[in-house]
């Protein structure tokens, strides 16, 4: 089942996201790797593709898991916990409706 895993970064996150992107984007070709991530990607602080300084508000994957416990388990180990990006993870399950 797929899964949508939506993460809101604390104030001022830039300089922490930076520091660890590297281990966090792994993760993720991982999954892609793997055939099961959907979609991924920041929520730019600003009206624009490349934010600069002002950083992002949060993060979206959607990606497939044998369960809810599973997805909320690789959620809670992801780099930018560690490091303090996120102060909410929210994992739900999501059901793709389009494209077909």
């Amino acid at each position: 089942m797929l899964y949508a895993i939506i993460s809101e970064d604390v104030s001022d996150s830039l300089e922490k996201r930076l520091s660890v992107r590297p281990a966090h984007i792994k993760r993720l070709q991982e999954l892609q790797d793997l055939g099961r991530l959907v979609l991924a990607g920041p929520h730019p602080s600003i009206d624009s593709d490349n934010p600069g300084t002002a950083g992002f508000t949060g993060s979206l994957v959607v990606a497939e898991f044998d369960s809810l416990a599973d997805a909320t388990q690789w959620a809670s180990v992801d780099p930018y916990n560690d490091a303090g990006v996120y102060a909410k993870v929210t994992v739900k399950p999501f059901k793709k409706v389009f494209p077909q």
